[in-house]
């Protein structure tokens, strides 16, 4: 074998990584479109909890109890405080919670509600859907059902892109304001991050099928008797 021969077989294997790395980068950027796809249209429309944002209603969605079935977690905790927070200054009149009160864990709302009314929020002021079994469920109901039409998201950082988005494309003049969670863990956080990659995708899919909610209710006044003086 002649030595240039030998010379292109040794650099061969430096040279295949190369081509793969544009086939990487372009599974890469695939993967991550629907994220960057819910950054852009929520662009905007997230605020911390000191901005000067009022609306009628505020939605807080549910996201699992303690072992027990009667505490909200960690995470649930922080968008349930910043809710009594934004409800004291005045900044909505009326609470929806939504999540699912049959869930694993139990039932979110009426644990969500019994937290906001244990704090000073007037129960005449709460309303709970039971049936808002994800992220667009709470949305879709919260359009179709409840009559919104303009809110406030409550939910961590991580999560309100995918919220705001969702609420918006359908509809809903919506804005999201980010809750705190002291007592949540940094590898749960980050595992909740990641996991906003796939959960993108589905946001993609239930946008573009327009599917109706997994539970349909008729309409109902319940929102707006808890906004009435």
């Amino acid at each position: 074998m002649s030595p240039w021969r030998r010379r292109l077989r040794r650099l061969a294997p430096l040279a295949r990584p190369r081509r793969l790395a544009p086939l990487a980068l372009g599974l890469t950027l695939l993967l991550l479109a629907p994220a960057a796809w819910l950054l852009l249209t929520s662009a905007g429309h997230v605020h911390d909890p000191g901005d000067d944002t009022n609306v009628p209603v505020m939605i807080v969605f549910g996201t699992g109890l303690e072992p027990g079935g009667t505490q909200p977690n960690a995470f649930l905790r922080g968008r349930l405080d910043t809710a009594v927070e934004l409800f004291r200054t005045g900044r909505a009149k009326a609470v929806l919670v939504s999540g699912d009160a049959h869930g694993d864990s139990g039932d979110e709302v009426t644990a969500m509600s019994r937290y906001l009314t244990d704090r000073g929020v007037p129960q005449r002021r709460i309303v709970a859907d039971g049936y808002g079994l994800d992220s667009y469920d709470t949305c879709r109901r919260a359009r179709d059902v409840y009559g919104v039409r303009r809110a406030l998201l409550v939910s961590q950082a991580f999560h309100l892109p995918r919220a705001v988005s969702l609420c918006r494309g359908l509809g809903v003049d919506a804005d999201g304001v980010a809750a705190g969670c002291r007592d949540c863990q940094a590898v749960t956080i980050a595992y909740k991050t990641t996991r906003e990659v796939p959960a993108a995708w589905k946001a993609l899919y239930d946008r573009l099928s327009d599917r109706p909610p997994v539970v349909r209710s008729p309409a109902t006044e319940q929102l707006a008797a808890a906004l009435r003086d």
